[in-house]
């Protein structure tokens, strides 16, 4: 019998209902904003929930009206526009031509999002099932569309040029490459950004995991193994960004961006060891990255936070970057110091702003065309439009972090902004701008100005990514999703606290804390390991360590050229790319046999430093420091140490005893190291196993493991048996006239020629006449060239070995990372000889570019240089990164003056000694550059990068202390604000040494925050041909900027001209002291030889006197400036509100 019809309880479930209904119209959800706050605290305390416990529905009835509500909201807004061929969905509703990758992917994320909420659901009338294909048809659309450029990924891994990029729009129904007709301004045409691929892994990572069979074939595989490659250089690829417009200049040009490099992170973290064929995939369906290529973006990006990119402080794009979808960073300092200068500088009223005098939907932007003319960014400036889609982030990023005042607070500023369609669902605008006659009264108090909607993002042209976003976050913050079923690889926790991955295969698990690098020390022979025991240092050979395998990383980096190859698609696999610190560290297991690779440090490179044997000692250590910092993956690091013969011949060979000896010990500066028989430590070891390389593909790329040297005897016992190498000398001959000689001639000299310099300049001048491949007795030029440059090296005759190298066009090893590293510690780098042109390096190159720089620019005027300013390139990279504070205050890094700081230094040094040996007329008895040993050169640059610290103990004179402060070109902190201060009091700006800084069109076109400011003022710094002279500048302009900064009411009447001060500066110090008084100067009067070399003089005799001397003058010579004329009492506009400081 049925129960009794109780009318109250559908009186009771109507109500209900309509009371959600009329809640959810209003754009907040169904629950109050107490509720809300429960909700969010309860979602942020579950790290690790029980699906069947925590996350059971309480109320079913009411659960499945409420996501039957979302349901419609996701048919009628967002499936409706999804292409029916493609799967692909429009940027907005109204386009039906145009399909945006990156708003296809936020729309499938949102149709997923609604998909793992239905599979709470027991009867879900198969809405679940709908819902989830949905998704995968918009994931596979987007692949298809890739598919078709496959070319383009192949090319792009050789070479990262916009060209090579792969599209992020296609036509909507086709799936065909847009033509540029097809393309709108707004939408953009600049198809590099990284951010899209890496965006498209990180979400198709988290819908397979969830079970969704999105791949296909062993085809497709290898396809997303190359996208993988594809965004492993993120670190070094200038990419148009989020906004698809590069710079915030809008001209076309790319420009390295933290969001795509976070983004790209994220990804490689996210697909690494990901079976694409989910738990029903086998081993050759897993996916594979390069750990050093992580690391490189991680670090890179770490460094480049707060700020986005050189022309843009800060950028709202960075949001999804460290929060949800990708949480590229779990560093609570970074991240915080991040966001909380996105909200300063960018939160509004009605949204965030892209970016600082952004014009995109401004009144005043020009449609009609592409780019900005230059100096129109300055128009948009307190007039950006403001995007509520940001006020989603950071409801969803509060939800994540367990923030619920920050949910609420995002929920109050998007509620009145949403607009309502003809069925009251809420729409989200795409922007809001100030109205034309609104623009003045915003820009005299930002913020006061009533702001109208675009009309992209309302009822009849719906924008689609805002609609997505809207959906997960009313899905998160109605506690009808959990943050763990939109994020089931925990993306949102640090890697050490998301659950451990079973299986064969690498995954990055965090740091323990008291990380321990293990150590193997593998002899080359036997005789080598007897010696090395009299010594107390345990060592293997490659026989002792069988079956174990020890290969160069070489022969690993062939291995991995088979990872990811297609003959359908015409994909060659991975880019024969050298295996970095953490990738060696890897003990791997490849066809049955176990390898472990030696370092790359170890290899016997073209270059010319590995034969420094104190550089090996100091690389060694930097190299186990390093993977003891950035090592993120399970298991202990296992770092193979190789010890050659050749080593202990050197005379620095006792260094390395040392070391070992410190290893032996368990400890290194700090560093836990545990050293071992290999078969002990395997166990204990990061394993990773390449399943892709079949038995016949191993067999056929011939691997050449590392030999041991087998000698009848092995008698040494000690390094006192051992034949060192003796202190070799050879007499300086000159064979420069040898240049008019017949090549018959050159080559009777150089059978005759016995020292090493000889027989390279005879090479030299063959080389140079008849070409490298030119033939003697069966051997070509250079052959030759490159055994006498071992043969120089195995005596350390350095000026030979560099010639050498120079005339061989040789690049040092993996040199583009370390200049990269510069280029994103907010640096620049130029290279070139002093007094001739300098080439900057403002961006990421490729070795073959570098090599082309140095070659044609740098090589012609001094030829030792090419390759004495890449070792001063390489450590330059190397020290920015551990010791960063060494570089405050330089901006451009000149390689050329830095070598020259290093001769003056030289020339102090001998000159101290000089006097006290009491020799006052004999010339310096110092070794030039060229004849010092590598290592030695970078104990000399570390040396003159510290000269802040010794200099006073070391009783530097003051003409010495500028002098090497010039040649770094480094001013002190807070200079670039006084130089803006300085230029806003003039009407029409600085002028030095012929070169003009123009107030309009600077003031006009840059704020004081920018890069582009500072390197404007490092231009016309760079003029000064004396680096005493620059120092000089460098204080005058910190004085003028005291006098007016204190002086507020003063205004220079036309331009100031740093060198007329410096001159009547300088004729009051010659009055002073009594010096010149017959001969009084003008430096900016064109001046005869004499008179220029009196006045070098004098400025010698200036810049020797002490700074509370000089600048007394200096303050005296601006002041008579001023009662001369050069100023005005007129009250002038401050713009001087911002500052900043250089490090």
């Amino acid at each position: 019998m049925l129960p009794p019809f109780d009318t109250s309880m559908i009186l009771d479930a109507l109500s209900s209902s309509e009371s959600r209904r009329h809640a959810f119209r209003s754009g907040f959800g169904t629950g109050s904003l107490m509720n809300v706050r429960a909700r969010v605290e309860r979602q942020s305390s579950i790290t690790e929930p029980d699906i069947e416990s925590i996350l059971k529905v309480g109320n079913y009835s009411d659960t499945v009206n409420q996501l039957d509500m979302y349901y419609g909201l996701v048919k009628r807004q967002l499936l409706r526009h999804q292409s029916p061929t493609t799967g692909l969905f429009p940027a907005q509703a109204h386009n039906k031509k145009v399909g945006s990758v990156r708003d296809s992917i936020y729309c499938a994320a949102a149709v997923w999002a609604l998909y793992q909420a239905y599979r709470r659901i027991d009867d879900d009338r198969g809405k679940s099932y709908e819902l989830g294909q949905s998704a995968v048809k918009c994931i596979r659309g987007i692949l298809s569309c890739w598919f078709r450029e496959t070319s383009k990924v192949e090319n792009f891994k050789s070479s990262q040029r916009v060209e090579y990029a792969l599209h992020t729009y296609f036509d909507l129904a086709t799936g065909a490459e847009l033509s540029s007709e097809e393309f709108t301004f707004k939408e953009g045409k600049n198809n590099l950004q990284i951010d899209v691929i890496s965006l498209f892994l990180v979400f198709l990572v988290q819908m397979i995991t969830s079970g969704l069979q999105i791949i296909y074939t062993s085809d497709e595989i290898f396809f997303i193994q190359n996208l993988v490659y594809y965004v492993e250089r993120a670190y070094r690829t200038p990419d148009f960004g989020m906004w698809a417009r590069g710079s915030k200049y809008n001209e076309g040009k790319p420009e390295i961006h933290a969001s795509s490099i976070g983004m790209a992170k994220a990804a490689l973290e996210a697909i690494n060891g990901c079976n694409l064929f989910g738990d029903r995939g086998c081993a050759n369906s897993v996916i594979y990255v390069d750990i050093d290529a992580h690391n490189r973006n991680r670090s890179i990006f770490e460094t480049m936070l707060p700020k986005e990119s050189s022309s843009k402080n800060t950028d709202s794009s960075l949001l999804p970057a460290l929060s949800w979808p990708c949480f590229a960073t779990h560093d609570e300092m970074s991240y915080n110091q991040t966001k909380a200068k996105i909200v300063k500088k960018l939160k509004g009223n009605y949204g965030f702003k892209r970016f600082l005098r952004d014009g995109y939907g401004t009144i005043l932007e020009d449609k009609d065309r592409e780019f900005y003319t230059e100096g129109e960014t300055k128009n948009f400036e307190q007039i950006e439009s403001e995007w509520p889609i940001f006020y989603l982030f950071m409801i969803i990023d509060g939800v994540f972090k367990g923030l619920p005042d920050q949910v609420l607070e995002y929920q109050k500023l998007l509620k009145p902004r949403l607009k309502r369609d003809h069925l009251g669902d809420p729409i989200v605008p795409k922007y809001f701008f100030v109205p034309e006659d609104s623009v003045e009264y915003e820009r005299q108090d930002p913020g006061s100005q009533f702001r109208q909607s675009s009309s992209e993002g309302s009822p009849s042209d719906i924008f689609l990514w805002g609609q997505a976003m809207y959906v997960i976050a009313d899905l998160l913050t109605e506690g009808l999703v959990h943050i763990n079923e939109i994020d089931l690889i925990r993306r949102y926790l640090p890697s050490y606290n998301r659950p451990r991955r079973g299986g064969r295969y690498s995954a990055f698990q965090g740091t323990a804390s008291d990380l321990v690098v293990q150590v193997v020390l593998i002899a080359e022979s036997m005789r080598l390991q007897a010696m090395m025991a009299t010594y107390g240092i345990q060592t293997q050979t490659p026989h002792e360590v069988e079956p174990v395998q020890i290969w160069p990383p070489g022969e690993l980096v062939k291995v991995y050229q088979n990872l990811g190859v297609s003959e359908s698609f015409n994909l060659t696999g991975r880019p024969g790319r050298p295996i970095g610190a953490l990738g060696t560290s890897k003990v791997y297991r490849i066809c049955g046999q176990t390898i472990l690779c030696y370092p790359l440090i170890f290899e016997v490179s073209e270059f010319y430093l590995s034969h420094d044997m104190s550089l090996l000692i100091d690389d060694i250590k930097t190299e186990l420091q390093f993977v003891g910092r950035y090592w993120r993956l399970s298991g202990r690091p296992t770092v193979c140490i190789l010890i050659r013969e050749e080593h202990m011949r050197d005379p620095q060979f006792k260094e390395m005893i040392d070391l070992f000896a410190l290893l032996r010990n368990g400890s290194l500066e700090g560093l836990k190291v545990r050293t071992g028989r290999l078969q002990n430590l395997i166990s204990s070891s990061c394993i990773e196993h390449l399943d892709f390389v079949s038995d016949e593909d191993f067999e056929r790329l011939n691997v050449q493991p590392f030999t041991q040297l087998k000698h009848e005897y092995i008698g040494y016992q000690s390094l006192t048996d051992v034949p060192t190498a003796l202190k070799y000398t050879e007499e300086d001959t000159d064979f420069s006239s040898f240049v008019d000689k017949s090549t018959y001639d050159i080559l009777e000299a150089l059978k005759l020629t016995t020292t090493f310099k000889g027989q390279a300049e005879l090479l030299a001048i063959l080389i140079r006449r008849e070409g490298m491949h030119y033939q003697i007795e069966n051997k070509s030029l250079r052959d030759r060239m490159i055994d006498v440059k071992r043969r120089a090296g195995s005596v350390r005759i350095w000026s030979v070995v560099r010639y050498c190298s120079s005339i061989l066009e040789q690049l040092v090893d993996s040199i583009s990372p370390f200049i990269t590293t510069v280029l994103v510690n907010g640096k620049l780098l130029t290279v070139g000889v002093i007094g001739k042109e300098e080439i900057v390096l403002d961006k990421p190159m490729t070795p073959k570019e570098i090599q082309l720089v140095l070659y044609k620019h740098v090589a012609p005027y001094d030829l030792m240089q090419a390759v004495l300013q890449q070792e001063v390139l390489l450590y330059c990279g190397r020290l920015i990164a551990t010791n960063p504070e060494l570089f405050s205050g330089i901006l451009k890094i000149r390689i050329g003056w830095v070598l020259k700081a290093v001769e003056l230094y030289l020339t102090m040094t001998n000159d101290e000694e000089l006097k006290m040996n009491g020799n006052t007329n004999g010339s310096p008895s110092q070794d030039s550059l060229n004849e010092r040993s590598p290592s030695e050169l970078r104990r000399l640059i570390y040396k003159v990068l510290t000269v802040k610290e010794w200099a006073s103990d070391e009783k530097l004179s003051p003409l010495h202390r500028r002098q090497l402060e010039g040649a770094l070109s480094r001013v002190p902190d807070g200079f670039y604000p006084k130089v803006w201060l300085v230029l806003s009091k003039t009407l029409e700006g600085i002028n030095l040494q012929g070169h003009k800084i123009d107030k309009k069109a600077t003031t006009t076109n840059m704020t004081l925050s920018e890069l582009n400011f500072r390197l404007t003022v490092e231009d016309m710094l760079s003029k000064c041909v004396n680096s005493e002279y620059r120092q000089i500048i460098v204080e005058l302009l910190c004085i003028l900027a005291t006098i007016l900064e204190r002086n507020p009411e003063l205004q220079f009447r036309c331009q100031v001209d740093l060198d007329q001060l410096i001159s009547d500066a300088l004729q009051i110090f010659l009055k002073d002291t009594g010096f010149g008084r017959k001969n009084s100067l003008d430096v900016t009067k064109k001046q005869s030889s004499d008179e220029s070399q009196l006045f070098e003089t004098h400025i010698l005799l200036f810049c020797s006197a002490p700074p509370s001397l000089t600048n007394g003058l200096l303050a005296r010579a601006v002041v008579n400036n001023l009662l001369k004329g050069g100023v005005q009492e007129d009250a002038i506009e401050n713009d001087f509100a911002e500052r900043c400081q250089i490090s």
